[in-house]
């Protein structure tokens, strides 16, 4: 069978297969079973001539034949997609797909800009995945998603980064911590004071770490997590100081559990980027999402900021954005 007569459905099932590179998996998602998913593949490896996938042992992997059509498949996966919301725009109607990927670290905003842009587009079906750094870089060099959010856009992939908002990084401390009391701190002061620090790879981690290095400092890393909240628990028991971003800890701030270190050089001045691969032609849901990002999320941190300044008194409002 050519290539010309596969059908949509054997591109799809493909597709789903080959983002989890897993047949159970994509059954669960499409509602079928791995047989069934297993057939349609088939089918379509003989349309092509060669096989898609290689199976060592228990797991599968993209044959050339395979990335080549995976490719594809995205590619006219993606063009329907569009297709049905160009078609949608056309008749006036407000309809289509919007799926975001954030940091964890953007779920205390994110999720609350979403909901009122779909407030707005009642029409418009919406999915938010949250994860860490490394996961939402995998899902990006997949093209899983229309937009991701990002604190420090990947420098090793080919991508579109646009800047929407302000992302200061602070130094947490408990109350009762020694240097709450005292200003304008130098950052060697804090040579010799335990660390508690996000998980390798984290943005908040690496831009911890290069601020520290440039003023010579090796950090004391006292423990490591991969959520803000753990971090959070961590410093409010008093065991270490933490960089995190601003906008994870305002009622924290608010409740008195935590409190800000006036250390020379922080806030660090840093952005939430919106990203895509180069070359992503955005939906218009996603583009028009994208605009709703520029025109509300800076008023949404200025707000912030405020709450910040005012709950903490450690910090001047005039320092934050």
């Amino acid at each position: 069978m050519p290539i010309r007569y596969a059908t949509l459905h054997q591109f799809k099932i493909f597709d789903a297969v080959a983002r989890h590179m897993s047949f159970a998996r994509a059954a669960e998602e499409l509602h079928l079973t791995p047989p069934a998913l297993s057939i349609q593949v088939k089918q379509l490896a003989d349309a092509i001539g060669q096989p898609v996938f290689d199976q060592i042992g228990k797991k599968i992997y993209l044959t050339p034949a395979g990335e080549a059509l995976m490719s594809a498949s995205q590619d006219i996966l993606d063009r329907l997609e569009r297709l049905a919301q160009e078609l949608a725009a056309l008749q006036g109607l407000e309809k289509g797909r919007l799926k975001l990927a954030t940091l964890s670290t953007a779920k205390y905003f994110i999720p609350r800009l979403l909901g009122d842009f779909c407030a707005k587009h009642h029409g418009v079906e919406t999915s938010l995945f949250v994860g860490n750094r490394g996961i939402l870089l995998e899902r990006l060099a997949r093209n899983q998603d229309d937009l991701y959010i990002l604190g420090q856009p990947p420098a090793h992939m080919n991508v579109i980064a646009e800047p929407f908002s302000d992302n200061p990084l602070v130094v947490l401390a408990r109350p009762d911590h020694p240097l709450v009391s005292e200003k304008n701190i130098d950052p060697s002061r804090l040579r010799d004071v335990p660390f508690i620090l996000r998980e390798p790879g984290s943005g908040t981690r690496l831009a911890t770490e290069e601020f520290f290095e440039r003023h010579s400092v090796a950090l004391k890393t006292r423990m490591e997590f991969g959520s803000n909240e753990a971090v959070k628990q961590v410093v409010a028991s008093g065991l270490g100081v933490a960089v995190l971003s601003a906008s994870t800890i305002g009622a924290e701030l608010a409740t008195g559990e935590l409190a800000l270190l006036d250390v020379q050089g922080f806030p660090l001045e840093r952005k939430w980027y919106a990203v895509y691969p180069v070359g992503k032609q955005l939906t218009p849901v996603a583009r028009a999402f994208l605009e709703y990002l520029f025109a509300t999320a800076p008023a949404h941190w200025l707000a912030l900021s405020r709450a910040l300044a005012v709950s903490s008194g450690s910090i001047c409002p005039t320092t934050l954005p």
